[in-house]
């Protein structure tokens, strides 16, 4: 069965093509992770699933390359260099060292004018790229101009996989692909038409956001379409908020892989969030990132999860897929849509809420109530 699974990821999620170059990749612990034991053991069967993934790639392709790099430490954070040469080519990587343009977008400090003159070297040699991606690092890339550049300016299928767990082929990978893709593109189309967002749980959040002129995404797990991306497991509506308008309160009570202790109370206030308090430890690591960069603290996405075999609350790349729930991050948006960048991405489940959407013409209407999708 599991062989059967990762064949469905090239097959029927990115639709790979024989002779076409796909790059599996992946990511290994160094020193400076610090990981609970249970942590440190999915990580760790993480590399017999990839081994597995490549094999099965091989099959479908003899172009299918692997490359594994140090972890960066965090979600968000930009890929090292050996692999951009892996994804865009050796050519295009050194034209962007010669240039001076990739250790500032490695280090999430390119300007306007630093990237627009990478995004002409990538244009120019676009034809170098993998055609397709199996991101299964345990930290994201999702959020990194690293994936942007592949899927908007190379047209590269992306399938983002962090924290993947191989029971997920038996859980939310194990879905009715169509009728998921067919109920997250209709929770999409109502809250494309929504310029303001209310979501309240009994734990005591209140949060409002606004999405004016914000891009609605889908995350259907159909990457078949060139410059498509998406997790996998797949299954949310997301957005951006437009900066500055997140006001209210999050009351979390799961973090990342864990329930917290006591629950972690966060202010928001012009699109940032400061911790009140809770959250065991896990509010020390929070502070820390707060007081690297200003950035960090900003309400960066709300989704929606869609996906009906997603159940898992102790891993985010399926907690937020599942049916029923919201998720709230903070830091990078600059990769869908807004304009914060930062090398830090996390998100946050809320479990029970209701989800009030303000659409353009002054009308509320709910969307979900304390965990119930209404008419979907």
């Amino acid at each position: 069965m599991l062989t059967s699974a990762i064949r469905e990821i090239f097959r029927t999620n990115l639709g790979v093509k024989r002779g076409e170059k796909v790059l599996v990749f992946t990511d290994r612990p160094t020193k400076r992770d610090v990981l609970s034991e249970a942590e440190r053991e999915r990580w760790l069967r993480l590399r017999d699933v990839v081994m597995l993934v490549y094999e099965t790639g091989r099959g479908f392709t003899r172009r299918c390359i692997l490359h594994v790099y140090p972890s960066r430490g965090g979600h968000g954070m930009e890929p090292p260099e050996g692999l951009w040469k892996a994804a865009f080519g050796e050519k295009t990587v050194q034209e962007l060292k010669a240039k001076r343009l990739l250790g500032p977008i490695i280090r999430k400090k390119a300007d306007e004018e630093t990237l627009s003159a990478a995004e002409r070297v990538v244009r120019k040699r676009q034809r170098s790229a993998v055609r397709a991606v199996v991101a299964l690092s345990n930290y994201s890339t999702s959020h990194t101009r690293f994936r942007d550049f592949l899927t908007r300016l190379c047209g590269t299928r992306y399938a983002s996989m962090p924290l993947f767990d191989v029971a997920m082929f038996e859980g939310p990978m194990h879905v009715d692909w169509r009728e998921l893709e067919r109920r997250t593109r209709k929770i999409a189309g109502v809250v494309r038409s929504a310029h303001e967002l209310r979501i309240t749980t009994p734990a005591g959040t209140d949060l409002r956001v606004s999405k004016k002129r914000r891009k609605t995404l889908a995350d259907t797990g159909n990457l078949r379409k060139p410059g498509s991306f998406g997790n996998l497991p797949a299954g949310e509506v997301f957005f951006a908020p437009v900066e500055g308008s997140a006001m209210g309160r999050l009351v979390l009570e799961w973090g990342p892989t864990r329930s917290f202790r006591s629950p972690m109370v966060m202010e928001v206030m012009d699109g940032m969030a400061e911790v009140l308090s809770g959250g065991d430890d896990y509010r020390d690591f929070l502070l820390e990132k707060f007081a690297e960069r200003e950035e960090n603290r900003n309400i960066a996405e709300i989704g929606i999860g869609t996906n009906d075999r997603a159940m898992r609350p102790d891993n985010i790349l399926e907690a937020e897929k599942i049916l029923g729930t919201v998720h709230v991050a903070l830091g990078d948006n600059s990769s869908f849509g807004g304009l914060v960048k930062t090398p830090f991405h996390q998100d946050f489940v809320l479990f029970h809420p209701t989800v009030i959407l303000r659409m353009r013409d002054g009308e509320e209407r709910v969307l979900m109530k304390e965990g119930k999708l209404l008419h979907f």
